[in-house]
């Protein structure tokens, strides 16, 4: 057996998730990205328990961030929204500057398949990014429902519990 198997076998059966859609414009009644990652995190067997929008503001980005840290019930948060580069895009920055850890395969990854699979070059406009901060989970990837599917299914769902084997691992 593969270490990687191995280590899928003794990784958490649930993860407890908080999903935000970062955006100035979406309510809950109109977030279909946010949603569609509920739906399918709850789908295969994760629990959502916080959702939130917030406005694309680094400032408030960061706040949340930490409440969620040092929220005891979240263990992974999941951002969708504001990774572009668009002046008022600050996602990415907020989230990187918070990150004790980085994992760089996560938005190398998900740009290859939106290149490979769906945008082709427009794929470089992607700033998807993931790591921990302390011990939570930290994926934030851009707002289109095509890229909330892509790295739901090809690379966070198949993988989150493992991330949280690694981060709880002493």
């Amino acid at each position: 057996m593969r270490s990687v198997d191995e280590h899928r076998i003794e990784a958490p059966d649930h993860v407890a998730c908080m999903v935000v859609t970062v955006s100035d414009t979406r309510t809950k009644e109109n977030d279909e990205s946010g949603k569609l990652m509920i739906q399918l995190l709850e789908a295969d067997g994760y629990r959502v328990v916080k959702y939130e929008i917030v406005r694309d503001e680094y400032d408030g980005i960061r706040q949340l961030l930490q409440e969620a840290a040092s929220s005891p019930e979240v263990e992974a948060i999941l951002l969708t929204g504001g990774t572009g580069i668009a002046p008022r895009d600050t996602t990415y920055e907020a989230v990187s500057s918070m990150l004790n850890k980085q994992l760089p395969g996560f938005g190398e990854i998900f740009r290859y398949l939106s290149y490979t699979e769906d945008i082709g070059a427009a794929a470089i406009l992607s700033r998807a990014i993931a790591g921990t901060i302390g011990d939570l989970a930290v994926f934030s990837m851009p707002g289109s429902k095509g890229a909330v599917k892509l790295a739901m299914e090809k690379i966070i769902i198949p993988e989150l519990k493992h991330v949280m084997r690694e981060i709880y691992k002493k």
